[in-house]
């Protein structure tokens, strides 16, 4: 296969102007291609018409300079633990300096590029050096949770991993938050979790010492959100969809309540506004079960 049809099949259509120049394209060759197809960033080039995917910013954006990696938000979203909008695509090469945006390009430059894994040929910073970046850079500790959580819940990083990648960065910004996190989340099943809420759900039963919960198993034939076996308790948190599958609810709910357990239902925003309500229907902490 010539370089050229390999690009196309293995970068979803996109070119760089350099690659060219390093297989041997003549000026002529270069211009003819760059012409006859769509610029996305100076000196990368698309092929088709219809709106990029995912995909294709990431490869474009990794194009604009050899040795380039996918990174933070980018990366991110690569992995599968950040669905947010992203006005630009980041990146980051080897260098020192501080970031530049070039439209919908972010550009940033780190000594140290031994994190980078390639996924399905795509250059980009691994998992867990993502989720310190990220950290590093959320101007609250709250939004910081939330980006570990996030990475904990899809699986893309393990507390064990965060911790390597701690230990091989000691000193780098960032560092003591991340480490601070992974602590407060290790021994948390925020794998088990559906949502964000449940993961945060989970950390405010924790801290409030409530006996943990079992998290999405299966009780007379629904899987319940948490309970509690040995007080025959559910705790369902429903989310803004929740009137649009309120007859499916109020279904499990009679299948359990007919078992024999007690159901609370409680909105997911209750979580993050008003945790006490959560701990409200929670069952006693390990103090409060000592003392009664």
């Amino acid at each position: 296969m010539d370089p050229w049809t390999r690009w196309l099949a293995g970068q979803h259509g996109q070119f760089a102007v350099w690659q060219l120049r390093e297989a041997g394209f003549t000026r002529a060759q270069i211009r003819t291609r760059t012409e006859r197809h769509r610029r996305v960033f100076d000196g990368v080039h698309g092929t088709g018409h219809a709106p990029l995917t995912d995909e294709q910013w990431w490869w474009a954006a990794t194009l604009t300079h050899p040795r380039t990696a996918l990174s933070d938000e980018s990366a991110a979203a690569r992995h599968g633990f950040w669905d947010r909008r992203r006005p630009f695509e980041t990146v980051t090469r080897q260098g020192s300096g501080g970031p530049e945006r070039h439209g919908r390009l972010m550009v940033r430059r780190s000594l140290r590029m031994d994190d980078v894994v390639m996924i399905d040929g795509l250059p980009t910073m691994n998992a867990a050096r993502t989720v310190l970046d990220l950290v590093a850079r959320q101007r609250s500790l709250d939004a910081a949770k939330r980006v570990v959580r996030d990475a904990l819940r899809t699986k893309a990083v393990t507390p064990a991993g965060l911790r390597t990648v701690l230990a091989r960065h000691a000193g780098r910004r960032g560092v003591a938050r991340l480490r601070a996190i992974t602590d407060e989340y290790a021994d948390l099943p925020i794998h088990l979790t559906r949502s964000d809420a449940e993961a945060l759900g989970l950390a405010v039963l924790a801290e409030a010492a409530v006996p943990p919960p079992r998290v999405n198993v299966r009780i007379a034939g629904e899987e319940a959100d948490f309970s509690w076996g040995d007080l025959r308790r559910i705790i369902e948190l429903d989310g803004p969809q929740w009137h649009g599958f309120r007859t499916e609810d109020e279904r499990k709910t009679r299948a359990w309540e007919a078992a024999g357990w007690t159901v609370h239902r409680l909105p997911t925003d209750d979580v993050y506004a008003f945790p006490g309500r959560l701990l409200a229907l929670a069952p006693p902490t390990r103090l409060e079960r000592w003392w009664l």
